[in-house]
């Protein structure tokens, strides 16, 4: 029986990996830490809050452009 390590990266290092699989820029090592590292929960969470404001820009900008 192997023994797993505590996930024990803070929520903000993981919306910070997040970030950056938004633009599919990670180094190999950083992604290796990472996977080892972070909690899946928290990286749902992280990925549904970089979602929706992804959606909050795109719909800010739209309407930026359609009002001119």
């Amino acid at each position: 029986m192997s023994e797993q390590k505590p996930r024990n990266a803070s929520f903000l290092a993981t919306m910070k990996a997040v970030f950056w699989s938004f633009f599919g820029v990670r180094k190999r090592k950083d992604y290796e830490h990472d996977a080892a590292n972070l909690n899946p929960i928290h990286v749902i969470i992280a990925g549904l809050i970089g979602v929706v404001i992804f959606i909050g820009i795109l719909v800010t900008v739209v309407r930026f452009a359609v009002s001119k």
